[in-house]
């Protein structure tokens, strides 16, 4: 059987365009709200990323505050799961939280709840080779992260080691900080990694805006992420209902690149 994750880049290259992929974290700025947000924004998008809220940025900073849970998140995950436009899920979290629950009652707990594939960010490769194994035999991808420092040996190893998607971070800077490479410099690093092996799913991430997105189409897959956070912030701040200004933005993404 194929897997989602890989049958979504299946379905968007048949149609000639990049996999849209969108970043949110679970329970911003409400569980309610987030879970709508999914399910608005999903008959856009061709796989969703989720985050588990950390302390970092403001959008994790509104879920914790509200008390989210590591349940709460695999609740949104099982109630997205069962809305009619319901896409791929991608876990993204941190190591130590995995560590906590037990690396096999964590990947036994998403593959109940239809989770699809997971970003472990502070777990790189090689340390991930046996997560990434545990993660395979229940079917579930493991993403590998690539940056533009990573070494050629290195690159080709990773690559090899990846299951049905890698993750390209375009630039070393926080998410959603200032462009700082162009497009065009973005393609060239990823066309360079694209070649190592082609059939393998590769996604682009950081800096996508509305500005950048038509010019990167050439990808396999683009994730945006604080341009959504962002816009739900913003909402916030002018009292705005979220669900319906992030389902726009995301609706001119699509567009810019379908």
């Amino acid at each position: 059987m194929i897997n989602p994750i890989n049958l979504a880049f299946k379905n968007a290259k048949e149609k000639k365009r990049p996999a849209l992929l969108t970043y949110t974290v679970a329970g911003d700025n409400t569980k309610k709200k987030s879970l709508e947000i999914l399910k608005s924004i999903s008959k856009d998008v061709d796989i969703c990323e989720i985050g588990f809220p950390h302390n970092t940025p403001i959008s994790a900073y509104r879920a914790l505050k509200n008390g989210l849970k590591i349940s709460d998140v695999f609740q949104i995950v099982r109630d997205f799961k069962k809305s009619k436009n319901s896409k791929p899920v991608i876990l993204m979290g941190y190591y130590n939280m995995i560590y906590q629950y037990g690396e096999y009652n964590f990947i036994k707990k998403c593959k109940s709840f239809g989770v699809n594939g997971l970003i472990v960010v502070d777990l790189p490769w090689p340390e991930n080779k046996g997560f990434a194994k545990k993660c395979k035999a229940k079917a579930i991808s493991f993403v590998q992260l690539l940056s533009p420092t990573t070494s050629k040996e290195r690159l080709k190893n990773i690559i090899k080691d990846s299951h049905d998607m890698i993750y390209y971070i375009s630039m070393l800077s926080t998410t959603g900080g200032k462009l700082k490479v162009s497009p065009k410099q973005i393609l060239n690093n990823y066309n360079k990694i694209k070649k190592i092996d082609p059939k393998k799913n590769c996604v682009i991430g950081f800096g996508i805006t509305e500005k950048t997105i038509a010019k990167l189409r050439s990808a396999d897959g683009l994730v945006v992420g604080s341009a959504i956070c962002k816009e739900i912030t913003r909402s916030l701040n002018n009292r705005q209902n979220p669900v319906t200004n992030v389902s726009k933005v995301v609706a001119k993404l699509r567009n810019k690149i379908s």
